[in-house]
């Protein structure tokens, strides 16, 4: 794959919905509002609209207060979709919910046909698919993740997610095909020998769930030093609010499903 893996074309989110204050959390850090909630949606929305890519919003599902984050329980890639196994059990008909989208917008669609898989867990690099071992994705999971990778003609290698984290991509995002943003965690851990590292500062570790999309990095607003050093070293940053959805555990990567599609 010759395209950077950060360039994107299209996009799919789903509305939250008003049972999003219900949802999953591993710290207690208070109950997001719908209003907040909506309000750092809306943004996330229009920022990627700046950044040049193709939307398609999905209706609020208020069986699910987690389905927002529509990352976790499918992937997607120029070559096709992976429907996945969420690892928490209140998330696993979510699979259910998105599939009718993806089999509409994808020649290829894959199903995981074991094991437990986020794609919270799934960071993908122009050279290979990193896919995180965590509470949330398991071995089985893993291993049959990589099987329907290979089917897509991607590389793919598993890695382990620090304990106590919730997701892999809870501590790291893909700034460009050589850097990484890392908290200093995962980074000791050794899995990103090959790329250049940048840690986020002591004390802004949620900031590590940053998202490259084409010409700009979206940033939580709440890091402003994390942000500094990003500036600093050539980064168009967009800082969005991520207030409220970081009381339910969740970052900016995991509200969308992002790929290059060569139809658009």
């Amino acid at each position: 794959m010759t395209r950077p893996a950060h360039q994107f074309n299209s996009i799919i989110v789903r509305s939250p919905s008003r049972s999003v204050v219900n949802g999953l959390r591993a710290a207690d850090r208070g109950s997001p509002t719908y209003e907040g909630v909506k309000a750092e949606h809306d943004a996330y929305v229009e920022a990627m609209r700046d950044a040049g890519v193709k939307v398609t919003v999905l209706p609020a599902l208020e069986a699910f207060p987690d389905s927002i984050f529509v990352e976790d329980p499918a992937l997607v890639f120029t070559e096709g979709a992976v429907l996945l196994r969420p690892g928490a059990a209140t998330r696993v008909k979510e699979v259910e919910e998105i599939a009718p989208t993806l089999r509409d917008m994808f020649e290829t669609v894959l199903d995981l046909p074991q094991g437990y898989a986020d794609g919270g867990d799934v960071l993908t690099t122009r050279e290979s698919v990193m896919i995180g071992l965590s509470a949330r994705t398991d071995t089985a999971g893993a291993a049959a993740l990589q099987a329907c990778l290979e089917k897509l003609g991607r590389k793919s290698e598993v890695v382990a997610t620090p304990e106590g984290v919730l997701h892999f991509k809870t501590d790291c995002s893909l700034l460009d095909d050589e850097t990484i943003l890392s908290t200093d965690r995962l980074a000791r851990s050794g899995v990103f020998g090959e790329f250049r590292q940048m840690i986020i500062p002591e004390g802004e570790e949620p900031a590590a769930n940053a998202l490259r999309v084409n010409d700009v990095v979206l940033v939580g607003s709440d890091f402003p030093r994390t942000i500094e050093m990003l500036d600093k070293a050539g980064y168009g940053v967009v800082p969005l609010k991520t207030t409220e959805i970081g009381k339910i555990d969740a970052g900016l990567s995991c509200m969308s499903l992002r790929w290059f599609s060569e139809k658009v």
